[in-house]
């Protein structure tokens, strides 16, 4: 069983951004990065496949916004390597959330760096940059609000109303930092602040090729890929009604009831085999017991 466990954690962890390296996050001892263990950030963005279907719903939800897919369209090989883009995407979180706090420091300012550069005009002649506050506190609420509803419905859906409103005050910390603005911090903050966006929110042909890359990104094994394809599924699933409508990805209350249930019955074999994650390595950065 030992033998199976390793094989099934090896191709887990391929799909995050501990394949990149870089990130040492066992040393410093005792450092407890920008959060620590006793936040609820560490809570949240604790497990794998909830963090994976979050961060699916996250994407898509993203690219809603004409800006957002602008940067994405203009300045990233997300057609050739759309896997690698999530990696990526997966390492920022983790060292941010997980890792000690100068290698979250490193990874922000790299971040900001990267946004300088990030500038362009959209097909209707509008600018966008990267670096703009507004469009740094969409991108931000679009995935935290998304990883908390991943949470909630795939691991804890007894996470009190006060913890919610926590992670979104604590993780608005990494927003600030990339140089957002005005993030909500609250339950009833982001979700009056999604609705304020919904008429900024456009779909139209570039937004589909994104979807279909996404869709049809190749997956390290065969085995990974039907895995993969009920994560895209699940994080379809996740998004709002309104959003999952305006992508043309709507779908029936038997297939939703076979996403969540298919889900279900796949993760406990995930959180079984994944021992050496970016938490398990954080808490033995911190000295404290393996997680049972």
């Amino acid at each position: 069983m030992e033998t199976v466990r390793r094989h099934i954690e090896s191709q887990v962890l391929s799909l995050t951004g501990l394949a990149l390296g870089g990130v040492d996050f066992e040393s410093p001892k005792g450092d407890p990065g920008l959060f620590g263990p006793d936040s609820i950030s560490w809570k949240v963005h604790g497990d794998f496949s909830s963090m994976l279907i979050g961060g699916i719903s996250a994407l898509l939800l993203q690219m809603l916004h004409p800006a957002a897919l602008g940067g994405v369209w203009d300045h990233s090989n997300f057609r050739a390597d759309m896997l690698g883009r999530l990696r990526r995407t997966g390492q920022f979180i983790s060292a941010t959330t997980y890792g000690s706090r100068g290698d979250a420091e490193k990874l922000i300012e790299r971040v900001r760096r990267i946004h300088d550069n990030v500038h362009g005009t959209l097909p209707d002649g509008t600018t966008y940059a990267a670096s703009d506050p507004d469009l740094l506190t969409w991108v931000h609420v679009a995935e935290v609000s998304c990883f908390l509803a991943s949470h909630l419905r795939y691991l804890n859906p007894d996470l009190s109303g006060e913890e919610q409103d926590r992670y979104y005050n604590e993780i608005a910390l990494i927003a600030e930092r990339l140089g957002a603005r005005e993030v909500p911090r609250s339950r009833a903050e982001v979700a009056a602040y999604l609705q304020r966006m919904r008429p900024r929110l456009r779909y139209d042909e570039r937004t589909r090729e994104v979807v279909n890359v996404l869709f049809n990104a190749p997956a390290p094994s065969f085995l990974a890929k039907p895995f993969g394809l009920l994560m895209m599924r699940a994080g379809i699933d996740l998004l709002p009604d309104w959003a999952t409508d305006q992508l043309g990805l709507s779908l029936g209350s038997l297939q939703r009831q076979l996403i969540r249930s298919s889900v279900k019955r796949s993760v406990p074999l995930l959180r079984w085999a994944v021992r050496n994650g970016s938490l398990h390595r954080a808490r033995r950065r911190m000295g404290l017991p393996p997680l049972r």
